[in-house]
């Protein structure tokens, strides 16, 4: 998606609204656009398709707002316009919003559907009509299957947060909604990032889309790049010191061979830190539940060879450490390239040796600037604090075969549980498993009350996934399978 430059403050007065809309937008104190609001609504209001970056607080809200409002037809009680936000308290926030920006006309009746409340009343609201329907996607989901929801009039459809949706393992149901809507329609999207699953998204629903980015950052490189030169016997050991002195939420740490990686997080646990590696070696399973944990935000440090890294693409990394200096300078770049993504900054920390120097200098070459140099003694802790990963994961025994949707465990979680979407971060469902992050503080009690309450109506079996449990199941899987398994005593032998 092109960058473009913020739009200088312009007043509303520059677009097509009507003079009702315009007086009280002043009334709400709108005066001038936000950067996104000048860049996309110009194009909204005149019907087009549009992908956005946009974060919470940009005056994203308005963005959609009121090109949905402009072409609703008041005197039609259908469902003309539908907002996929990805919790309920963002719901709620936009739809105060919208009956705020909607005061300039009559009878606009808009009404929120999102779990975590009882059905009858919402479906009692839906029957007596509205014209805008805010919601989270599963409730949403819910009210299609059940034929409470008609979107046969709908000209407006908004994923709002579509990042953070996806992030909550909403995608299934994305798609499912869409696919309900008319297809003569125009759709909106805002995302403060555009992971693989957005731009599918946008391919699959939207129609030559317009596309708004706006480069926000303008000085320096977003990607900081320091080498530090080190004897080869103390390479591992500098890379806890690098963790202890930038003190990243996640890093990957690159290493050229699958005998690195091991020797690697053997010194990483040993330290204390929260680690986990990723290689050849390693089942699907393994490998799977290795990648949540660390997307998670459970796992502060992964360890992974360029092989087993392919294709891997991490939301908020906040620093790549090159273990190893890779052989080939388009390897480096590609490594380093993972950090920094989005708004972002992000640490692109390296380890060479003496012998290395021809290596570090075609990467000097390739990146086409002068490395920067400092020396691995200037690295000591910033904090006494052990560096503990933010989140836990959850691991829920039942998945897609026993019909859990992501939106089941928001509900129990957020419901009878009594925590905040805010608390709850990734939740990934598997055919068997369901995988959920939960804020480090809560994990012991939010696996108490999820275990001791239901999820769809039935009990669960709950766990929180510890670093350790993912080697111990991969042993167990192995032994079972008949790997590495010894071959039993000849007869007459004791066996030892």
């Amino acid at each position: 998606m092109p960058d473009s430059a913020p739009p200088s403050p312009a007043p509303f007065e520059q677009l097509p609204l009507a003079p009702a809309v315009l007086a009280n937008l002043r009334q709400l104190g709108y005066l001038t656009m936000t950067p996104i609001q000048a860049a996309s609504l110009p194009l909204t209001l005149a019907r087009h398709d549009l992908i956005a970056q946009a974060k919470t607080g940009s005056g994203k809200t308005a963005a959609f707002a009121l090109p949905l409002l402009a072409n609703l037809n008041v005197r039609r009680f259908a469902v003309q316009a539908l907002v996929l936000c990805p919790t309920r308290e963002l719901a709620d926030q936009v739809t105060q919003e919208i009956r705020r920006l909607a005061r300039a006309a009559d009878n606009i009746k808009i009404l929120s559907l999102v779990g975590g409340s009882t059905m009858r009343p919402q479906m009692a609201s839906l029957e007596h009509g509205a014209h805008i329907v805010v919601g989270t996607p599963g409730r949403i989901l819910d009210h299609l299957q059940r034929g409470s929801l008609n979107l046969e009039a709908l000209n407006t459809l908004v994923f709002d947060e579509a990042d953070r949706m996806l992030d909550m393992g909403f995608f299934d149901d994305m798609v499912f909604v869409a696919k309900q809507c008319p297809k003569k329609r125009q759709t909106m999207m805002f995302s403060a990032t555009f992971p693989e699953g957005v731009d599918q998204l946008a391919h699959q629903f939207l129609r030559n889309p317009k596309e708004v980015k706006l480069a926000e950052r303008h000085e320096g490189d977003k990607i900081r790049q320091r080498f530090y030169e080190v004897t080869n016997p103390e390479r591992l050991e500098a890379v806890g010191r690098l963790l202890r002195h930038f003190r990243p939420v996640s890093a990957l740490a690159f290493c050229n061979t699958r005998q690195q990686c091991r020797d690697l997080l053997k010194v990483l646990r040993a330290q204390g830190f929260y680690a986990l590696a990723l290689h050849g070696e390693l089942e699907q399973r393994e490998r799977d539940q290795v990648l949540i944990q660390f997307a998670n935000r459970s796992c502060s440090v992964l360890v992974a060879t360029d092989v087993a890294a392919r294709g891997l693409d991490i939301a908020q990394l906040e620093a790549v450490i090159n273990v190893d200096v890779t052989p080939d300078p388009e390897v480096y770049v590609h490594r380093i390239g993972r950090t920094g993504r989005a708004d972002q900054d992000g640490w692109a920390l390296s380890l060479a040796s003496s012998n290395q120097m021809r290596r570090v200098a075609d990467i000097a070459r390739e990146v086409g600037a002068t490395l920067e140099w400092h020396p691995i003694a200037e690295c000591t802790p910033t904090s006494d604090a052990p560096l503990l990963p933010p989140m836990a994961t959850l691991q829920i025994l039942g998945g897609r075969k026993d019909k859990i949707r992501p939106g089941d465990v928001l509900g129990a979680l957020t419901g009878d549980a009594g925590f905040t979407a805010a608390q709850v971060g990734k939740i990934n469902v598997g055919e068997f498993n369901t995988y959920v992050a939960v804020a480090r503080e809560i994990a012991q009690e939010a696996q108490r009350r999820l275990a001791a309450g239901k999820v769809k109506g039935k009990t669960v079996k709950v766990r929180i996934l510890e670093i350790s449990d993912i080697e111990q199941e991969g042993k167990a899987s192995r032994a079972n399978a008949g790997i590495k398994r010894r071959p039993p005593p000849l007869p007459g032998k004791s066996g030892r």
